[in-house]
């Protein structure tokens, strides 16, 4: 299409006006392409997004989120992922559509839980891989040369991974490369490359630098990069160099040229890298003084010991000058082998048994060895009980051990009985009681072992035996998958521990897991094995879940209390405005105060009335509700409007008190009803008379001529209590410098405290403050000083000068 996107050709001689046009005509036909590019993406995309809606339920804005998510997992474009999708909606036995940023198809990614990307071993396929290796090692017995390495490699891995030639360099004090061993190439292609300058992106030489294996699974991409050794890219679409592990400077390297494009899977690299460390004893370079022992047989030995399973060591004897045999000297030893100090695997090579197990002397197992040695009959002990002593602690423990005669050498492999069924009660109790279950996966076997308790934890049949991890996703929760698809690869990938949050769907209902687990790993640093432990978190996630609810529902009470109380304290000041300044009613000074509870959330129902009645007389009110919040305020605003209203229509006092208690009683079922205390009187000041009733309140307090006192009181129950109560009346006459103070609870009451005693401290209060003036003012004084304000104060302080 590139003609459609370049300028018509106006000519050499065009004029400046056509040559105009044919740029704007060639700027037209290139927007129609993108806009023709862009629908026809568009389009892709919105399938895709139709696909991913049917599977998994979500939204649309969520499948489509959903896409770019895996689209960034994998380093593809929106469109290579769409293209994924459909393919895979499809049933396709190919790979799904995939195209690439220029348009042309791609190899799709395997999926993190396709298991043959991890296995080495167990299936057809793994099994042809360990076949191949098993070969290989069966022919190094009669290679000699890194010519015969190359050809066994190459015939070794030729079906199984495609490798169709190999190249062995070694690289010089000059840092140039010889070619000291080949296969599948022909002489003239050996002879080209039998000698690489030190240039700048060899990969070999790259391959030695960083003691880490260099893959080329895209030549045309990395020509660039890395000086492509042999033949062009078309003949060996992909490439490794892994460099032959050595203890010291790594000086050799093997290359193996693929026939089969794309990444090279991660249990193809294991096993190339197990390839080559199997023929390290062979391909490293001997650069130890003239005269000395190669150690090339026990040095191959090692890498053999580091792939066995369970304990086991080789032996060479150590001779007195009689030639009898003092001692066995540790050659190597697998990683699994130990001794009473703790070292382990290659920690024990060079050390010597009587030092790693000295009570071995003279015992069956010591003249079995003798045996072994000289007539190289195999020796099979029968179980004995060996004596150690494990961080001061000495121990029994009951062991079997083998030996064989290997070259005048001893390979010795035990077995530990482990009989304690204490040990075994304890690891299911501390399952059970965890709610975790162990699990362990071999890559070289596919074999999968899980604990008992694993299958109470995935709510599995255990006839069903352990899940497979392709069947893993049909149990995730689908938002879960790409983390726990992540986690999985880089266990698996790159044999990093991983502690993993998920969730699956039982036939129970969602439970919250959680995953813990290791990867051990092979000589040659890749995963052979993982093992880790799953744990049921459903419980502690529920009880998260109802702490969370249980903080909203408290957040949102708090703020309707908030919300409540906030209205409630402007009903309250609208109701009960409160003077700065002193009163003047009736020839009296009325100083008032007002003080609400510092703790909690809810208004207080205290309150006060203090008004001039149309006889010029004065009304005196303190009251307090029982309660707080809304409830306390209505109640509050009913009496002390009603007392207003009968006391201005010229009701007597107790008649007033009578009405209200059955008013309170009248409303009892409702949410405003209650019970209310209340202290009420009328002065008249043409004689001075101050007439006055309770209903259940504290009795007024009078100070006169430097006493104080508190009056005796009339009858009355509090408001709202019984409906045939019976309210009395008292009288007194102020006298000049009076000061009659009427107050709440909140102003005596403490906490514990009996009721007197507040009443004494209110009362040597009020003298204090008067001591130096009878005429100062008591109501706010006395309020500021009021017990830790646990409750509402309201106080009235009358005084006739």
């Amino acid at each position: 299409m590139e003609g459609e996107s370049s300028a018509p050709d106006a000519g050499d001689g065009a004029a400046p006006e056509i040559l105009a046009l044919a740029k704007v005509v060639a700027r037209l036909r290139a927007e129609v392409v993108d806009l023709e590019s862009g629908a026809s993406m568009s389009a892709v995309v919105e399938r895709a997004k139709g696909v991913v809606m049917a599977r998994t339920g979500l939204s649309a804005d969520a499948a489509d989120q959903l896409l770019l998510d895996r689209a960034e997992q994998y380093r593809r474009t929106l469109l290579e992922e769409c293209w994924i999708t459909l393919g895979r909606a499809q049933g396709a036995t190919a790979p799904a559509p995939s195209v690439t940023a220029s348009g042309g198809p791609r190899e799709e990614e395997p999926s993190p839980f396709d298991t043959g990307r991890y296995v080495t071993g167990g299936s057809r396929a793994a099994g042809n891989r360990t076949s191949a290796l098993a070969r290989l090692a069966e022919g190094l017995t009669g290679a000699r040369l890194p010519d015969d390495v190359a050809q066994l490699l190459r015939s070794a891995f030729a079906d199984a991974e495609g490798v169709d030639a190999v190249m062995i360099y070694t690289v010089t004090t000059g840092r140039s490369l010889e070619l000291v061993g080949s296969a599948g190439i022909d002489d003239a292609l050996a002879e080209q490359w039998s000698h690489v300058p030190p240039l700048g992106g060899v990969a070999p030489l790259e391959a030695l630098d960083s003691r880490d294996a260099v893959w080329i699974e895209e030549p045309e991409r990395t020509e660039e990069r890395h000086l492509l050794i042999g033949d062009s890219p078309g003949r060996w679409p992909s490439r490794a160099w892994l460099p032959v592990p050595d203890d010291g400077p790594m000086t050799r390297a093997v290359g193996f040229f693929r026939n089969v494009p794309g990444p090279i899977a991660p249990r193809t690299r294991t096993l190339l890298r197990r390839a080559v460390r199997l023929c390290g004893g062979l391909l490293r370079e001997d650069r130890r003084p003239p005269g000395t022992d190669s150690p090339h047989g026990v040095a191959s030995l090692q890498s053999v010991f580091d792939a066995l399973p369970g304990p086991a060591v080789l032996l060479t004897p150590l001779r007195s000058e009689s030639g009898d045999v003092e001692d066995f000297r540790i050659e190597a030893a697998t990683p699994e082998a130990v001794d009473v100090a703790g070292h382990q695997g290659r920690e024990l090579v060079g050390r010597r048994v009587l030092e790693t197990y000295p009570t071995v002397a003279g015992s069956a197992l010591w003249d079995g060895y003798l045996g072994t040695l000289v007539t190289g009959e195999v020796y099979e002990g029968d179980p004995f009980t060996y004596v150690e002593v494990s961080r001061g602690v000495q121990e029994e423990s009951v062991y079997s051990v083998r030996a064989s005669r290997l070259d005048g050498r001893l390979v010795v492999s035990w077995i530990r009985h482990d009989t304690s069924a204490r040990e075994t009660r304890r690891l299911a109790d501390m399952q059970r009681l965890g709610n975790l279950g162990w699990a362990a996966w071999n890559l070289v076997t596919d074999a999968i072992t899980w604990s008992d308790q694993v299958y109470v934890v995935f709510d599995r049949d255990p006839a069903l035996g352990p899940m497979r991890l392709e069947e893993l996703p049909r149990h995730l929760v689908a938002e879960d998958l790409p983390r726990v698809g992540t986690a999985v690869q880089r266990l698996l990938d790159e044999g990093l521990p991983v502690d993993q949050p998920f969730r699956i769907t039982t036939a129970h209902g969602v439970r919250h897991l959680r995953i813990v687990a290791e990867a051990q790993r092979d000589a040659g640093g890749a995963p052979v094995e993982v093992h880790g432990f799953f744990q049921d978190l459903s419980a502690q996630r529920d009880a998260e879940q109802a702490l969370r609810e249980s903080e909203r529902h408290n957040l949102v009470q708090r703020g309707m209390l908030k919300a409540e109380r906030a209205l409630g304290a402007r009903l309250q000041d609208t109701l009960l405005p409160i003077p700065e300044q002193s009163l003047e009613l009736a020839g009296l000074r009325v100083d008032v105060a007002y003080v609400p509870a510092d703790r909690g959330l809810n208004v207080g129902g205290d309150w006060y009335s203090a008004i001039e009645l149309p006889d010029r007389s004065a009304l005196f009110v303190v009251g307090d509700v029982a309660g707080h919040g809304l409830a306390a305020v209505g109640t509050m605003a009913q009496l002390r409007f009603t007392t207003k209203g009968m006391t201005i229509t010229g009701s007597a006092l107790p008649d007033v008190l009578g009405r209200l208690n059955a008013l309170l009683l009248h409303t009892a079922t409702d949410e405003r009803g209650g019970t209310a205390t209340m202290v009420m009187g009328r002065y008249r000041p043409w004689d001075h008379r101050l007439t006055w009733v309770r209903a259940g309140h504290l009795p007024p307090l009078l100070v006169r001529n430097g006493e104080a006192e508190f009056l005796p009181q009339p009858d009355g129950c509090l408001l709202g209590a019984a409906p045939d109560a019976r309210y009395g009346e008292s009288e007194i006459t102020l006298l000049p410098g009076d000061h009659l103070l009427l107050y709440t609870d909140g102003l005596v009451e403490e906490p514990g405290e009996n009721l007197s005693a507040g009443l004494d401290r209110l009362a040597s209060r009020a003298l204090r403050l008067l001591r130096g003036s009878s005429d100062a003012m008591l109501a706010r004084p006395l309020a500021s000083m009021g017990p830790g304000n646990r409750d509402d104060i309201c106080a009235l302080d009358i005084c006739l000068r």
